[in-house]
């Protein structure tokens, strides 16, 4: 199969390539990761998201535009709640009704609609978990178990299904808690939350270099 990674690089000039990577390289300084008792450990975080091979990835969203929030504390988008709240993920903008692709082969252990995560769906893949969030559609449940389903799409993933990387899991929407059309992409290692922005970098950085040795 051919995986759906960064077809933006093939359109940008080389400036914009240059300020694409600088902005990923900012996200990558700021990148953390918090562990389920709040400890902040960087240098874990850039040894996970680094290490090892990338090849078998997926970039998870087609019609890609722009990065509209990075990993780590923020202000509240809506303006409810405290202050500052911690973003445990990375919002990817694109136009309602692209498509969104799972990053990795992997089972799906949960979907949902009824959380500020909207319509939603997790996947496992070995100790990673990836979690995307606010894509249109609903969850249901028939006689083979939990889903959700983007009827207009023809999308209909189930839980417990397993999903090779690059599979079309769901679209663009604006359900649950936000304030325009993205998708809010997590990550956790080993139950802890990483920088999705360190995973795209050390991809960015693998697919570069098998383009270099290709030569």
């Amino acid at each position: 199969m051919k995986h759906f990674i960064f077809p933006q690089l093939l359109n940008l000039s080389s400036i914009s390539r240059r300020i694409l990577f600088a902005l990923i390289g900012l996200f990558l300084t700021l990148g953390i990761i918090v562990s389920s008792n709040g400890a902040v450990n960087a240098l874990d975080a850039n040894q996970v998201a680094m290490g090892g091979s990338w090849l078998g990835a997926s970039f998870p969203l087609e019609n890609f535009q722009t990065y509209t929030s990075p990993f780590g504390y923020r202000s509240s988008p809506d303006g409810t709640g405290s202050s500052t709240q911690f973003h445990r993920g990375l919002d990817m903008a694109a136009p309602e009704g692209s498509y969104i692709r799972s990053w990795w082969a992997g089972k799906v252990v949960e979907v949902s609609d009824n959380s500020s995560c909207g319509t939603s769906v997790v996947i496992e893949s070995g100790q990673w978990e990836h979690v995307y969030c606010h894509m249109l559609g609903s969850a249901g449940r028939d006689a083979q178990g939990k889903y959700v389903v983007d009827r207009a799409g023809g999308i209909k993933i189930y839980d417990g299904q397993t999903l090779p990387a690059g599979t079309r899991i769901g679209r663009v929407g604006m359900t649950g808690r936000t304030t325009g059309p993205h998708l809010h992409w997590g990550l956790k290692y080993a139950s802890q939350w990483v920088d999705p922005a360190l995973v795209l970098r050390a991809m960015y950085a693998e697919q570069n270099r098998g383009q270099i040795s290709a030569r």
